[in-house]
């Protein structure tokens, strides 16, 4: 049988080093669906219940291999159902590649069923979007489309009409005019800036006397440098939630994570610092940044469009961030004076004693916060911990202490609700020896994350370590947006918005097969983790907990309080519990010898 154009394209992209591929079938990709049939073992087909998380998960893998992550879906809805996924990878700068299906080419323009103009719809998420209209096209497309990927760590998508992907491939165009030779390979180039921009750079960061460090996803992989760098300048490093994993947590002089998600280590950091080294980060809130004109800035970044865009920069490096740090380093001096490194080991000394304190206070049926504070000294060598969007990242953020050699992730730019689980499953796949842990509230799990425990159902068997954990926190809020609404619009909680029904998390587990605990005391908390992580299978922890506890910024504005407390008068239902939470935890605070 002759290879089909469906065959070619999967076969050039194992030639790429691509062996799996993430999605869900359809009539209009029945070429391709054939084409994995006869690919066999070697490139293996990921079915999600959605084309949304299978799109997810092809941005987790990417997060948690540096690879090209590969979706596919049918055309029409199909396609439609990708772009929420897709727009998690673009806003996060994860390498993605999306392969679609098309109505046959002669019903194009004729209003056929499911046509719908793929194009315009995917131009916006990606950096490279083409239709294959003739088989000889198939090799570049695919070439250019994984190059552009890995390049501009971007998405890219490919549209095959239904015809095309069953007519007889053309490996080697004729060689005719408008005929296209491309080839297989990309090697990320060394890219340094000039060397009189780093000598500016060192000469303001030797200047300083006071320096702060902020570390992004783009610090991933220089973390040695980015030690070095700290211990020569005498600085403090604080990390954009996408950088959670650039450093580990029990470093002293890592102040945790920035924003309204942030430490108060963090934020005395930033008010308190003379000269500012952003490094592969492109934290969006100004406001947690120091002052304009407080500090004199160098921001290290590999993408020029995104350089000097967060805060006035007096050096700006374009350049990768290991490599350009390496160039730094000789022309930095050791700063004698230490006493700005004491300061930020005592004031993130402080903050973790006042996350225990917090941890540890009483709440019914349990403090959220303890969930994690009791994760946390348990977490597996080596876990990998993913994140949903809701008030559970407020706790994921601030209350895990992650060490060398773990890896996290959640959805950074987007901020959407559904990737926690969606990224867990990726990352089992990608690293099926490695404990995998999500963290998810209970309105993401509702809203997707419950159907992908069927996915883990059919491919648990096939991970060598079958420790995979998904903690949801139940609180029958919509949480993060019940605080919001009091905290920037002063409104009360409106429950027909922000209530959401009970359901039996753990018992769904165990009718999927796996095992299922249930926790509403916060003294079994300890004892849950230890089964949970001890159990060698999918395990769905579900805990009760309180949807009264307050993800309190690390600074609290005289307008945020102030609109706080007109939710209250106005009648917040839970006026009285959310008062008495937030009181206790804000005096904690000002306790001596915490």
């Amino acid at each position: 049988m002759a290879e089909l154009v469906a065959d070619y394209t999967l076969r050039r992209l194992r030639e790429w080093g691509i062996h799996r591929v993430f999605g869900h079938p359809g009539d209009g990709i029945n070429g391709f669906l054939g084409a994995l049939d006869r690919a066999g073992s070697d490139l293996e087909f990921v079915q999600a219940r959605h084309e949304e998380m299978a799109a997810f998960m092809a941005c987790g893998h990417a997060k948690f291999t540096g690879e090209v992550g590969v979706c596919m879906a049918t055309s029409g809805p199909g396609a439609i159902h990708l772009l929420n996924g897709l727009y998690d990878a673009k806003l996060d700068h994860q390498p993605l590649l999306a392969i679609v299906g098309q109505q046959h080419r002669m019903s194009l323009g004729a209003s056929y069923q499911q046509e719908v103009d793929l194009q315009t719809l995917f131009t916006d998420v990606s950096e490279f979007v083409q239709v294959c209209m003739e088989p000889a096209q198939a090799r570049h497309l695919v070439d250019r489309a994984v190059r552009i990927a890995l390049d501009r760590k971007g998405v890219t998508t490919l549209i095959f009409p239904n015809d095309v992907q069953e007519e007889k491939a053309v490996e080697s165009p004729p060689r005719t005019h408008g005929a296209v030779y491309s080839s297989v390979g990309y090697a990320r180039p060394r890219v340094l800036p000039q060397d009189e921009d780093i000598d500016r750079a060192a000469d303001i960061l030797n200047a300083g006397e006071r320096v702060a460090i902020l570390a992004g996803q783009g610090a991933l992989g220089a973390a040695d440098e980015l030690v070095e760098t700290a211990e020569l300048l005498g600085a403090g490093v604080a990390k954009a939630l996408l950088g959670r994993a650039v450093l580990p947590d029990d470093l002293p002089f890592v102040t945790g994570p920035i924003g309204l998600l942030g430490s108060r280590a963090s934020y005395d950091l930033m008010t308190g610092c003379d000269t500012l080294l952003m490094v592969g980060s492109n934290f969006p809130y100004s406001e947690w940044l120091p002052k304009e004109g407080q500090a004199r800035g160098v921001q290290i970044d590999l993408d020029g469009r995104m350089i000097g865009l967060r805060y006035p920069m007096d050096a700006m490096l374009i350049g990768d961030s290991k490599e350009t740090l390496r160039a730094l380093l000789p022309r930095l001096r050791r700063k004698e004076d230490r006493s700005w490194r004491e300061q930020i080991e005592e004031s993130v000394r402080d903050w973790w004693s006042l996350m225990e304190q917090r941890a540890m206070t009483d709440s019914e049926p349990v403090n959220p916060q303890r969930v994690l504070w009791e994760l946390s000294s348990r977490l597996p060598d080596r876990a990998i911990v993913t994140a949903d969007s809701g008030s559970s990242t407020n706790w994921w953020a601030r209350h895990l202490r992650l060490r060398k050699g773990m890896m996290a992730s959640l959805s950074g730019n987007l901020a959407t609700m559904g990737p926690g689980v969606p990224y867990a499953i990726a990352a089992k796949f990608a690293h099926p020896d490695r404990p995998v842990i999500a963290i998810v509230g209970d309105g993401a799990f509702q809203m997707n994350g419950m159907n992908e425990l069927i996915t883990v159902a059919r491919y648990h068997e096939q991970w060598s370590n079958g420790s995979l954990v998904f903690c949801v926190l139940n609180n029958q809020d919509l949480n993060q947006v019940t605080w919001e609404q009091r905290v920037l619009a002063g409104d009360p909680k409106y429950p027909a918005t922000q209530r959401i029904p009970d359901f039996p998390y753990h018992r769904y587990a165990e009718l999927c097969g796996f095992h299922g605990i249930y926790c509403d005391d916060s003294d079994h908390l300890g004892e849950a983790w230890d089964e949970a992580l001890g159990a060698g299978q999918p395990v769905v922890l579900e805990v009760k907990v309180s949807p009264e506890v307050p993800p309190l910024p690390p600074h609290v504005t005289t307008a945020q309080a102030k609109a706080m407390a007109e939710a209250m008068v106005k009648g917040d239902p839970e006026a009285r519990g959310v008062i008495s939470e937030s009181l206790k935890r804000k005096l904690q605070e000002f306790v001596p010898g915490r």
